[in-house]
């Protein structure tokens, strides 16, 4: 069995003690690849997923600026991005977005920042994730406008949000939120959703799933995911590891992702 972590922030401060222990056990679990996410600490420091994915042939990177940091941001950062975008092992830009549960930047900030890094996905050609939190109509509302497609990562939300996201060309990324008790309308987003659409992450370290909630998440923990996403579709845990790889590395550039 193959699995993907398709949204870990392996950078986090969390994981300084035992990063690399960290990595083994994903690996010994049937975690074959990990999106790092490189939005970090946030600008002028971009490359937090990058320095990840150099040192290891199956971690992969994201660039982006997070909705917490979007007040950071100026026009050198954009630059940079434009560069980083270029890094071979980049997949993605994210996770950009809209966050109005926090308000760490203000929400016209948010927006503005959100819609040049749409932008800038465009033109270079690369996927986004998504964050949206509290924010749903706004996020749906300027994906509508500039036209984009890639990964609403974590989603959490019920039917006919899924239906609005797949509409738009999205995948939809399930988390160990699936595996709550009391969210029954998540899964019944990931029973309608196509199989040839799913993705699976941890967000690692935030998120574990049942049975390790509470815990610090980390991607071996993804499996849970998976067994669960297997459950709520009524299929075998090896079709959801088969269909969820296949579904990543159909969303990279056939050249980064190669068969690692």
């Amino acid at each position: 069995m193959t699995l993907v972590d398709s949204h870990c922030h392996l950078d986090d401060s969390q994981f300084d003690p035992d990063r690399e222990e960290v990595i083994a056990r994903a690996l010994a679990a049937g975690v074959t690849q990990m999106l790092a996410i490189g939005t970090g600490e946030g600008p002028p420091d971009l490359e937090a997923a990058i320095r990840l994915a150099d040192r290891h042939d199956f971690i992969y990177a994201t660039v982006g600026v997070h909705p917490h940091d979007a007040a950071k941001a100026t026009a050198q950062t954009f630059d940079r991005l434009r560069e980083l975008a270029r890094h071979p092992k980049v997949l993605l830009i994210g996770e950009i977005g809209l966050d109005y549960h926090y308000d760490f930047s203000p929400r016209e900030v948010q927006r503005e920042v959100f819609a040049s890094q749409l932008g800038l996905a465009a033109e270079t050609g690369k996927p986004v994730a998504i964050h949206t939190r509290e924010a749903w109509d706004d996020t749906v509302d300027l994906l509508r406008r500039h036209g984009h497609g890639g990964v609403m990562h974590c989603f959490t939300g019920d039917a006919g949000q899924a239906r609005q996201a797949l509409d738009l060309g999205f995948h939809l990324s399930f988390g160990g939120v699936l595996t709550f008790p009391k969210a029954e309308a998540n899964r019944e987003a990931a029973r309608l959703a196509p199989a040839g659409r799913l993705l699976i992450e941890t967000d690692c370290p935030y998120l574990a799933p049942v049975p390790k909630r509470g815990k610090r998440n980390e991607p071996a923990f993804l499996v849970e995911t998976a067994r669960k996403l297997a459950e709520v579709r009524g299929v075998s845990l090896d079709e959801i590891a088969e269909a969820t790889t296949r579904n990543f590395r159909g969303l990279c550039l056939p050249a980064a992702c190669g068969n690692g």
